[in-house]
């Protein structure tokens, strides 16, 4: 048989589909579960705490059976236009090469906008802000998942009560001193157990709705409306509380680079929507039969046989939802180091197939003081509530103006149109915005707090680098001047391969200038490396590397590295070899310069600021370990810069 008879087969050619098929089922299905672990953890674990807090507490209104449906309408509608519209449908169309989150849709404003100047500064600084936010909510969600979890055991026996805050804080501290292992080892458990526990809610619920099918009326819109109008201030200070149940959503935008939007929002349809609506439905038709019910909804629904059961398989939960804050406040703190916002810092790599797997010391560190801090201080997650849905609100908010100036510059989306859906979502976000707001003396300014300290360290190494390299630049030449000086007046030359790390590829580095001075010699091939990082998540190997002959044994090298990519001088070396450098890494001799930084009147910079960016210059990883260099062949040129 002929290859052209055997390929134009029809029924081959329709197994083969059917393969294809079936492989993209499965990893479709693969990716669902995957993120159903890491991407709706925080959400999925919101009705522990969200409906009470509408009923129960200093700021609860009375469970009537208006009250009830109303509050029920705002969670249903709320879920239904910040998730699945705002987010799901608009938001995460706005990608930077796939990837998601607020640093990512910043990063587009930099390089699409059409703005300049101060307004396009502002854009960045509110995102920045917005990313600083998160700082904030990776202490709190910890904090109030695992405490209104363990808070269970105090149904079960009320003897339990004074075991609750230390064994939320033992549960805590074992979660942050895991840290360092990854989430590789456990995370094939993740989907699995969320999967559980959506299905046991869904169960929950349906049990309850069952007995009280009424209360499916809350589904029409007017029930929330006639909420809010009758209840005045008070029904506008519970759209805080109703909040609660959408404070996981900026994370389905996040991790969409981790999956993918088609799991994301297969997952989010298909299963978790429908699991939180049927488990917030079943506790308002709880609180329809038995208002009492108001000081834990949540566990009312559960039979008291299954409470140990239940108590095991929400602490499981809220310590997975826990764990994607914690893994996306690493990624951050990596990409705000690529950005050039924080110090260089210890980022170590847990895993060999999963790049995204990482780990921070020191943000893993501040993240668990300030978590059992917060657990401590507020001693109940009620309390905690209040402090919650600040930050997370804000964060929409941010996201929501982002995403217009991409919409109008980069996508030229219909004036209009554009006008009156962001008009729209900022009005829902400026409301529980608001409601948030008006608990701020009550806890709410604690993430508001870590926000701004984060922002100002941001700021402060962001705006203290640009001061150093100007200072540098006044005391050395262009790589132009240096050539041509060379031309001139040729300086002894020994034999070797000497690479100098340089934080301008056009500016000779200055433990080049200070060797040649000291020294009298240069070596026969000198290389200069330049680590720039893109505004894009990823560069492929392809686009990496540039490398420039400069002549008289002089190399200049570029290397591109994406924010969400880890420099490495291995293989900047190996792919600027097959380029011709020929640079043996056993061989060479590295050389940098280590700034000693003193506070002094030469720049207009606070001096409390210069104080802490000295203080963080001195803290930072040397760029021996930051870029992997080989320690026995690294050379340090120190030199005092005052700003």
């Amino acid at each position: 048989m002929s290859i052209a008879s055997k390929t134009d087969d029809p029924d081959r050619r329709s197994s083969v589909k059917t393969d294809h098929a079936q492989s993209g089922m499965k990893r479709l299905a693969g990716l669902s579960l995957a993120a159903l672990g890491v991407v709706f953890g925080d959400i999925g674990t919101s009705p522990l705490y969200a409906v009470r807090e509408c009923f129960h507490g200093e700021y609860g209104i009375s469970a009537s059976p208006g009250n009830v449906l109303g509050v029920l309408s705002l969670l249903f509608w709320a879920l239904v236009l910040i998730v699945g519209l705002k987010y799901l449908t608009f938001i995460m169309r706005a990608d930077n090469d796939g990837e998601g989150g607020i640093l990512a849709l910043t990063a587009l404003i930099i390089t699409h906008s059409r703005n300049r100047g101060y307004e396009r500064w502002l854009l960045v600084a509110i995102g920045l802000f917005g990313a600083s936010l998160l700082y904030g909510d990776g202490m709190i969600t910890p904090a109030i998942s695992v405490l209104s979890a363990i808070e269970g055991l105090q149904i079960i026996a009320p003897a339990f009560h004074d075991m609750v805050i230390p064994l939320t804080m033992l549960v805590l501290a074992g979660l942050f001193l895991f840290q360092h292992n990854g989430t590789a080892r456990v995370g094939a458990l993740f989907g699995p157990i969320i999967l559980v526990w959506f299905m046991a809610i869904a169960i929950l619920g349906i049990i309850e709705i069952i007995k009280y099918p009424q209360v499916l009326e809350a589904m029409l819109p007017w029930h929330g409306i006639s909420f809010l109008l009758g209840n005045n201030l008070k029904g506008f200070t519970v759209l805080g509380a109703v909040f609660l149940s959408v404070t996981g959503a900026e994370a389905l935008y996040a991790d969409m680079g981790h999956f993918g939007r088609r799991p994301i929002r297969l997952t989010w349809f298909l299963l978790v929507l429908p699991a939180l609506l049927l488990n917030y439905f079943g506790q308002g038709a709880l609180l329809l039969s038995s208002p009492g019910e108001a000081h834990h909804p949540f566990y009312g629904l559960v039979p008291s046989w299954a409470m140990i059961p239940m108590v095991l398989l929400a602490t499981s939960a809220t310590i997975i939802a826990s764990q994607a804050l914690i893994t996306g406040v690493f990624s951050l703190t990596q990409q705000a180091i690529q950005l050039g916002y924080l110090p260089r810092l210890t980022v170590t790599h847990t895993s060999a197939r999963h790049m995204g797997q990482i780990y921070v010391p020191a943000a893993n560190w501040s993240l668990m003081v300030g978590t059992i801090g917060i657990v401590a201080w507020f001693g109940s997650s009620s309390k905690l509530a209040a402090a919650y849905g600040v930050a997370v609100t804000a964060t929409m908010l941010i996201s929501t103006i982002l995403f217009y100036y991409i919409a109008r510059d980069l996508w030229k989306w219909n004036p209009a149109a554009l006008n009156v859906m962001i008009t729209f979502f900022a009005a829902v976000d400026l409301s529980f915005f608001g409601a948030s707001m008006s608990k701020l003396f009550h806890g709410a300014w604690v993430p508001l707090v870590v926000a701004f300290v984060m922002f100002a360290i941001m700021n402060t190494w962001k705006q203290g680098r640009k001061l150093l390299m100007r200072q540098l630049k006044d005391r050395t030449l262009t790589v132009d001047e240096f050539m041509q000086s060379l031309a001139l007046q040729q300086p002894q030359r020994v034999p070797g391969q000497v690479v100098y790390l340089t934080a301008n590829p056009d500016v000779v580095p200055i433990a080049l200038l200070h060797n040649l001075r000291h020294n009298k010699v240069l070596h026969s091939e000198v290389a200069l490396f330049h680590f720039s990082t893109e505004r894009v998540p990823r560069v492929p190997n392809s686009r990496k590397i540039e490398v420039n002959r400069l002549g008289d044994g002089f190399t200049r090298v570029i290397a591109r590295y994406g924010f969400l990519e880890y420099p490495n001088i291995g293989q900047v070396l190996a792919l600027a070899n097959q380029q011709g450098l020929n640079f043996k890494p056993e061989g060479i001799s590295f050389f940098l310069s280590r700034e000693k930084i003193v506070a002094g009147e030469k720049t207009k910079m606070f001096p409390s600021r210069k104080k802490l960016f000295a203080l963080m210059a001195r803290n930072a990883l040397s760029a021996t370990a930051y870029y992997d260099l080989p320690s026995g062949q690294v050379i340090e040129i120190g030199v005092q810069v005052q700003i």
